[in-house]
C-alpha cells in the first residue's frame, strides 16, 4: 500500500472544530469514545459497514478518537493515480490523539508528537503488501473547545482509497485498504505515541 503524510498549517488550509456541527444541526459531532452507540448515527457509517466496523474500534481500541468521516466513489483521477485503475473508492476519517496515560504531553496540542507518530505510522503501512491502495495522512490544526475554554491543537485527516477498472473493485480494495490501516492504528497504545 502506498503511503505518505504532509502537514497543512497554513492560514487558508483546512481546521477542525471539536465538538462541531452543520450549520442546520443535522449532522454533528459524536463522540464515540463515550457512546459507542452513537455510531448509527452517522450516515456514512451506516451506509458502509466496513466504515461502521472502523470508528467503531478506534475509538474503543485504541489511543485515537474520530470526529469526522466521509465515503465516496469517483471516476476523477489524478495523474499520480491513473496507475491503479480508472476509478477510486474513498474515504476519510478526522482523528484526534487520546492524551495517554501517562500525561508527559498533551499529544492534542503537541506538534512533535503529532509528527513522529505520522512517520511511525507511513513506515508501518509502507511495509503492507503492495495493493491497489493508499493511505494519506494530513495533520492540520484543530480548536477543541470545552467549558468556557478552547484549546489550539492538531489533528489528522486519513484519506483511504481503494482502486481498480470498476466500482466494485475499488470499494472492495478500499475495504481491504480500511482493515489495514486500522491494524496498524490499532497497534499503537499511548505508549508508543
Amino acid at each position: 500500500m502506498h503511503a505518505d503524510y504532509s502537514v497543512e498549517l497554513g492560514p487558508d488550509d483546512d481546521v477542525l472544530e471539536i465538538p462541531w456541527s452543520s450549520p442546520n444541526g443535522s449532522l454533528r459531532y459524536y463522540d464515540l469514545v463515550l457512546h459507542p452507540e452513537l455510531v448509527a448515527k452517522i450516515p456514512e457509517a451506516t451506509a458502509h459497514a466496513p466504515l461502521r466496523e472502523f470508528l467503531v474500534a478506534i475509538n474503543r481500541d485504541s489511543i485515537f478518537r474520530s470526529a469526522k468521516c466521509d465515503v465516496w466513489f469517483s471516476e476523477e483521477m489524478s495523474p499520480d493515480e491513473e496507475i491503479y485503475g480508472s476509478c477510486k473508492f474513498g474515504s476519510y476519517v478526522d482523528l484526534v490523539v487520546s492524551e495517554g496515560p501517562d500525561k508527559s504531553f498533551d499529544p492534542q496540542l503537541s506538534f512533535g508528537p503529532h509528527e513522529h507518530l505520522l512517520k511511525k505510522l507511513v513506515r508501518l503501512l509502507a511495509k503492507t503488501p503492495e495493493s491497489l491502495a493508499s493511505a494519506e495522512f494530513i495533520l492540520r490544526r484543530c480548536y477543541f473547545h470545552g467549558p468556557g475554554t478552547t484549546s489550539d491543537g492538531f489533528y489528522m485527516t486519513l484519506y483511504v482509497f481503494g482502486y481498480g477498472d470498476e466500482p466494485r473493485m475499488a470499494q472492495q480494495n478500499w475495504e481491504v485498504a480500511l482493515q489495514a490501516v486500522l491494524s496498524v492504528l490499532l497497534g499503537f497504545n499511548s505508549g508508543s505515541a
